[in-house]
């Protein structure tokens, strides 16, 4: 899978008072997409492995605007991996309505062990995700 594109309509709770979508919806759009993206690559974001939960908090998220999104436009949401760290992730994002270029994102996530009674422990990439995402890294 060389790039996974999500597509979503845009809803009235997403614009603001001027009737564009509001730039903080873009943020969970590209949450959205890598879900949907993991999911056709049969993983997920959030696994428990051997007693274990592994999750992906991110360390880094942007979002360049380049034309406005409104109320009923169908947005499709080009995803890719755009780089493969030991640990990490980072995802790149292109928001497009027909042949218009919306928006361009990346997020940056690192692979963690979740423990309930501490902060996030930073592993290697397991190797059941990896194989997962090998034909996009």
């Amino acid at each position: 899978m060389e790039r996974f594109t999500y597509q979503r309509r845009i809803e009235y709770s997403d614009t603001d008072m001027g009737g564009i979508v509001h730039f903080s919806r873009f943020f969970v759009f590209m949450e959205t997409a890598e879900h949907e993206f993991l999911r056709a690559l049969g993983t997920s974001i959030d696994r428990t492995v051997d007693g274990v939960r592994i999750s992906w908090p991110r360390a880094s998220a942007t979002c360049d605007f380049k034309s406005p999104a409104r109320f009923g436009d169908v947005l499709h949401i080009h995803v890719r991996i755009v780089r493969r760290g030991v640990k990490s992730l980072t995802y790149g994002f292109e928001f497009w309505r027909e042949d218009t270029l919306l928006a361009q994102g990346k997020t940056t996530s690192v692979c963690c062990a979740m423990h309930p009674d501490r902060s996030p422990e930073p592993i290697e990439i397991p190797d059941w995700f990896a194989h997962a995402i090998a034909s996009d890294a």
